[in-house]
């Protein structure tokens, strides 16, 4: 491996050995390491704190057209716990195994995407390309705990709406395949928790609309069960010839952009939870100030960023699969609400999704085949004269 790309590997591995795991992410070791970098290559660098010990990072490679809306590359710092134990390499070693894979949390969520933004505006500063378009890259707190404290707070900021910004670049997922996925909308996040209540009674007998039967019948038509509450505790266990007279479930929901809310509540209502059954509910709507509205990022020749997008990957060598919808939730619906262009894109391919999983991790190769993916597309954005 050339030298260049020791280095490159190396910064990735530091930033990756930063514990910014939630609930305690160090997200101060983790913005000065960004200082550092972001002083190696000449940009601006301005920490923003709208919660005390949440500190947003925002780096400025300054265009030489400031009057052209500019472009926002945005990552989160924090990653998800892990069960060290069924890791086979330290989660936060960031060790590399004899097939040149990476083994971190966070190198596919999305410590990678972050420095990969780094090191593509170094080789294009060492190149000595000037952007038209500024470029500001945000390295921001929480979002695997929802983001309202980081970008939630961030794109109601008078700071951000001076920005004047054009499109928004944020994580996506990995591909199995040679095409890169793209994302141009995401499921908005519900939580269901029902409580059914029913007669006591000995273990024997057959009660008609038990507790636990009246939930069973919620389970079956539902998806996504996160949790199961039932039965009398005892000292060694629970009783066991005693139906419970309460039964509860809670359920997390991922509902497309295009879905009716009001429907779909009405339905939770009526066949999850009826009254009938001596069920209650609790729904918490998260984002529901998004309701109604279909979020989606045009992904035809109508918008100039999808087309500059596609054709920059393939300069690059890649290829872009259709935009789909993200199947959770990432930051980039602030944006969006905001009323931006935002896609999600992650520049790795060949790769299992391992986001959140045991043993996550990023080939080298990939890693520095991503980094030129978005040369390519620094380059095609920036270099973009149209308003």
């Amino acid at each position: 491996m050339a030298l260049d790309s020791k280095a490159i590997i190396s910064r990735f591995q530091d930033y990756l050995r930063i514990n910014t795991v939630q609930p305690n992410p160090d997200y101060y070791a983790a913005a000065n390491f960004i200082k550092l970098q972001a002083q190696s290559i000449s940009l601006q660098y301005q920490p923003i704190e709208f919660v005390q010990g949440k500190p947003i990072v925002l780096l400025k490679w300054a265009g030489s057209e400031p009057s052209l809306p500019a472009i926002l590359l945005n990552s989160h710092v924090d990653v998800v716990p892990f069960e060290a134990e069924k890791w086979d390499h330290p989660p936060l070693g960031a060790e590399i195994d004899e097939d040149g894979r990476i083994y971190a949390r966070g190198t596919q969520d999305m410590k990678s995407v972050g420095m990969q933004y780094l090191e593509a505006i170094r080789k294009l500063v060492a190149s000595g390309y000037k952007p038209l378009r500024s470029v500001y890259v945000t390295f921001v707190p929480d979002e695997e705990i929802g983001g309202a404290d980081g970008v939630g707070r961030f794109v109601e900021s008078e700071i951000f709406k001076s920005l004047s910004i054009a499109v928004v670049l944020d994580e996506g997922l990995p591909s199995p395949t040679e095409s890169y996925r793209v994302f141009n909308g995401e499921r908005i996040p519900w939580s269901l928790q029902i409580k059914a209540v029913g007669q006591p009674g000995h273990g024997s007998k057959l009660y008609d609309d038990s507790a636990s039967e009246n939930l069973t019948k919620s389970i079956e038509i539902s998806v996504n069960m996160v949790f199961l509450k039932a039965g009398t505790p005892s000292p060694d266990g629970f009783v066991m010839n005693l139906q419970p007279s309460e039964a509860e479930a809670g359920f997390d929901i991922r509902i497309p952009p295009t879905a009716d809310l009001v429907a779909l509540e009405k339905r939770l209502v009526e066949e999850w939870a009826p009254v009938a059954r001596n069920m209650s509910y609790k729904l918490w709507r998260f984002d529901q100030n998004l309701s109604g509205k279909q979020l989606l990022t045009g992904n035809d020749n109508s918008n100039p960023w999808w087309v500059l997008l596609q054709n920059a990957v393939n300069e690059a060598g890649g290829k872009t699969s259709e935009p789909e919808i993200f199947p959770a939730s990432t930051d980039s619906r602030y944006f969006r609400k905001a009323g931006l262009p935002a896609f999600g894109f992650s520049p790795i391919s060949n790769t299992p999704s391992l986001l959140h999983d045991h043993n996550e991790y990023l080939s080298q190769a990939e890693y520095l085949k991503g980094i030129d993916m978005y040369v390519s597309i620094i380059k095609a954005f920036t270099s973009y004269s149209s308003p």
